[in-house]
């Protein structure tokens, strides 16, 4: 039988005369036994899922998993943070000031590290480090202040005009829009202002209004008025009595026709507010009125 009948055979290829020679070799017979047994054969079950889970559980146990253990790559992570907290907190605490601060109609008196005592008049504030006092005694002031150092190394207050150096004593500072005085009241007071040094004994001034500096008469007291519940004042222009008066009474302040460049000379009281109207109005020859905590000063002259 040719090579190729089984083939042609299988796919319904033979010619008549081809399948009729085909059928009587011997060959023929068994082939037709085969197919007939295969047609009654049945292919086992497949599950195409199962056997792919199979073969991904095979591949996951040969493989070999590599696991990055980096412990001290972290360990110094951890530790280059808690050195920058370490730091700034040292930082934070060695720079970290007190700060006191009086509204209106208030005076606080302050100890500081070294028993050294001031006493902040009204709307007043006062800035120092605790932690740096032994090194450096030294406080920022903005309003007035009363102080009553401690002998011991150099004491300085520092405003935006100027800056007072002492060892031991007491003075008076003044630092407001417009007005910086310092007044010795024991002792020796070195101020600079403008980067001049002016040594001040005890009961002498110095003062500057304006950004000009004015001759002062020394003082006999020993201890600035507004201590005692008092403002006194020596040729000041009206506008800084009037800030002053609504300082120590809590109180508005508004003029009608007056010249706030007018020098006044007096003393009006920190606790008594009619007292104190008058003691203005008065020498000034001025009027008032007065409604709540608001006060209008006019001229007499005016309608």
């Amino acid at each position: 039988m040719q090579e190729n009948y089984l083939a042609k055979w299988l796919n319904n290829e033979l010619s008549e005369e081809e399948l009729a020679a085909f059928k009587k070799s011997d060959e023929y017979a068994s082939y037709q036994r085969i197919i007939e047994t295969s047609d009654t054969l049945e292919a086992p079950d497949f599950d195409t899922e199962t056997a792919l889970e199979a073969l991904r559980n095979k591949q996951s146990l040969t493989d070999t998993k590599v696991i990055r253990l980096k412990p001290f790559r972290r360990f110094l992570k951890v530790a280059a943070a808690v050195v920058v907290i370490m730091i700034g907190s040292y930082f934070y605490l060695n720079t970290l000031e007190e700060t006191f601060t009086t509204q209106y109609a208030q005076n606080e008196e302050i100890t500081l590290p070294d028993a050294s005592k001031l006493i902040l008049n009204a709307d007043s504030e006062v800035s120092f480090s605790a932690k740096k006092w032994d090194k450096k005694r030294k406080v920022a002031l903005k309003g007035e202040a009363f102080f009553k150092v401690a002998k011991g190394k150099k004491f300085t207050v520092e405003t935006d005009q100027g800056t007072v150096a002492v060892l031991g004593t007491q003075f008076n500072v003044e630092n407001r829009k417009g007005i910086f005085e310092v007044t010795c009241f024991e002792g020796l007071v070195s101020v600079t202002y403008q980067d001049k040094e002016t040594k001040l004994p005890a009961g002498s001034s110095f003062m500057v209004i304006d950004g000009k500096i004015i001759p002062t008469e020394k003082t006999n007291t020993a201890l600035p008025s507004w201590i005692n519940k008092e403002s006194t004042f020596k040729s000041i222009p009206l506008k800084y009595v009037f800030e002053e008066l609504q300082r120590q009474h809590a109180i508005t302040v508004q003029t009608q026709n007056i010249d706030l460049n007018k020098l006044f000379t007096g003393t009006f009281s920190n606790t008594d507010v009619t007292l104190a109207l008058q003691s203005i109005s008065v020498p000034s020859q001025l009027k008032y009125k007065s409604e709540g905590n608001k006060v209008l000063f006019y001229a007499e002259s005016a309608p």
